[in-house]
């Protein structure tokens, strides 16, 4: 017999519960020895039909289990929700924090000693580590890999990047309607998420950069053999780390979170990370606020990918991945614990890159000071964020009249109008957008140029709301303003003809009002009727955090990890 395990509570008892536990076990082929005291290992499996991005989970989980095995675990697969960004409306985010109850329950109800998270889909790979860290039992991460490259009249097209791209160009007669359609069936050639350095590819890229996956795990084709293979280490290694009782709490330190924000940078990631980190941050009892992602401000854009370069993920990955860029940052990386019980250099030790129009030196940089920036001002008194890596330099210092759309509703039903009263120079605001509003914080930032002046070749201008955008998307996007507007923020009393001050490199958003208008404003400002009011939405709704603080749910922060005791029989 092993060392007594959390497992042993549930199938080690010699009572009627533990012949309860083992013997309907037993009903799917289990020998007595699966339950002699050897790690129970549980595989939580977010595997969708409607979630396109981790439809190669099932197999991946037969690689998971080869390994558990072959170290003499044990290992049971669980299904939790699993959340389709490009098929759930209003949007995916709404329910990341409902994933994340469910991966935390399902962890601590039943009788396992370790995790592994199998995700990918933007907001899988965060919800599963969410819960997984409020119960702290040692886990790590697989991740269901990008999508073989995009093709389209012989060149290649990345996710989401030339969705939006395509869609402009049609709009302004560029491109049939023919071809758009046409562009649709060479998009998705593959099992796997965004090929772009969208935010599943960002996500994958920090989770192995703050040490919570196997190296090699970001970058790797959903379809590569060597995906299999990582699996398979991957389930090898958690029997190891339940031995070694390495748990998040080891590895999630702010020295990772640090690391993470220093390799998005890097790699030029989404914008989403911010909301996910700050989250997951909570849930590990480290002090992460929107102040610490300024650390990232003056690192290069290395990673020449989509939506800030000209690649996809799958050149990336033959370029040397994450191990490559982690080398090429190592001066600036922390010391930090990994998976491997190891520091993070072991991650990235003897990484070579292959291709170095694809991941550039630190002397030759895509573009220089390409981190996330944090703007603050009355606009945004809790802080909003642009990317400038995916930005248009000269409108990062804009001072210009705003255009208001009070609604996703008012956008759509106004941005084509020929007789809207915008120029290139206008500020486009978007209202009701946010955690609160919407509900859910949806990926709508990106708004659309207006038709008229994209018949002119306008390709860029200045968009600001309380909402977030897709990590595939580009543009001079100012987002997560905070407090929302359904919150009262700010953002909520500005009116079409004021005018708004941006300055990027003095983390500025002032809106050019004086306080007695704006006082004036608010007493006659009033909240929209919450879109709705039963069921989990109801409970987001009236329990979800603001974006500069992750927009978790106020009662899931922190941690339990203590051993439910009671018997249900």
């Amino acid at each position: 017999m092993t060392k007594k395990r959390r497992s042993s509570h549930w199938y080690g008892k010699l009572d009627k519960d533990g012949f309860i536990h083992r013997s309907w076990m037993k009903n799917q082929g289990f020998p007595d020895h699966a339950f002699d005291g050897r790690p129970i290992i549980g595989i939580c499996n977010t595997w969708s039909e409607l979630t396109p991005c981790n439809s190669g989970l099932r197999d991946l989980a037969e690689g998971v289990k080869r390994g558990v095995w072959e170290a003499g675990g044990f290992p049971v697969e669980f299904p939790v929700m699993s959340l389709g960004e490009t098929q759930m409306k209003p949007t995916a985010m709404l329910f990341r924090n409902l994933l994340a109850m469910d991966v935390e329950e399902s962890i601590r109800a039943y009788g396992i000693d370790g995790v592994v998270l199998l995700g990918g889909c933007d907001k899988t790979t965060p919800g599963q580590l969410m819960g997984a860290a409020s119960v702290d039992l040692p886990s790590i991460v697989v991740s269901s890999g990008p999508m073989l490259n995009g093709k389209f009249k012989g060149k290649d097209i990345g996710s989401g990047t030339d969705v939006w791209k395509f869609s402009e160009e049609v709009r302004a007669g560029e491109m049939t309607l023919q071809d758009f359609m046409n562009a649709e069936s060479g998009m998705s050639r593959s099992a796997g998420v965004c090929m772009t350095m969208g935010t599943a590819s960002t996500m994958a890229s920090l989770v192995e950069a703050m040490g919570m996956s196997l190296p090699t795990n970001a970058a790797l084709p959903a379809v590569d053999a060597r995906r299999m293979a990582l699996a398979h280490l991957t389930g090898k290694r958690i029997v190891e780390m339940v031995d070694e009782d390495l748990k998040p709490s080891d590895i999630l330190t702010k020295e990772a979170f640090e690391n993470a924000i220093l390799a998005n940078a890097a790699v030029g990631g989404s914008t989403n990370a911010v909301v996910h980190l700050l989250a997951l941050a909570g849930r590990v009892g480290v002090d992460l606020t929107l102040k610490d992602f300024e650390i990232g401000f003056e690192i290069p854009l290395l990673v020449n990918c989509m939506p800030s370069g000209k690649y996809l993920m799958e050149d990336f990955c033959y370029a040397g991945g994450v191990p490559a860029v982690l080398n090429e940052l190592k001066s600036f990386l922390r010391p930090a614990k990994t998976v491997l019980n190891k520091d993070i250099s072991a991650h990235y030790e003897g990484a070579e890159c292959y291709n170095r129009d694809v991941i550039r030196p630190f002397g030759d940089p895509v573009k220089p000071a390409a981190g996330l920036r944090v703007l603050r001002g009355n606009l945004a008194p809790n802080g909003a964020i642009v990317k400038p890596s995916a930005a248009t330099d000269e409108l990062l210092e804009t001072e210009a009249e705003a255009f208001v759309f009070e609604s996703i509703e008012d956008l759509k039903a106004n941005i084509d109008r020929e007789d809207l009263p915008v120029t290139p120079e206008t500020i486009l605001v978007l209202k009701g957008c946010g955690p609160k509003g919407y509900p859910g914080m949806p990926e709508v930032g990106n708004m659309p140029v207006p038709a008229k002046l994209v018949k002119e070749g306008v390709r860029d201008m200045i968009r600001l709301s309380d909402a977030r955008m897709s990590g595939t998307a580009f543009g001079t996007v100012i987002l997560h303003i905070s407090p929302e507007a359904q919150a009262g923020g700010t953002l909520a009393l500005v009116k079409t003809g004021d005018r708004i001050r941006v300055s990027a490199s003095k983390g500025e958003l002032e809106l050019l009002v004086d306080q007695a208008e704006l006082d004036t404003r608010r007493a006659a400002w009033q909240p929209e009727a919450p879109h709705y009011t039963r069921g989990y939405a109801r409970l987001y709704i009236d329990h979800v955090l603001q974006a500069d603080q992750g927009a978790d749910l106020d009662f899931l922060v922190g941690k339990d990890t203590r051993l439910v005791t009671r018997e249900s029989h």
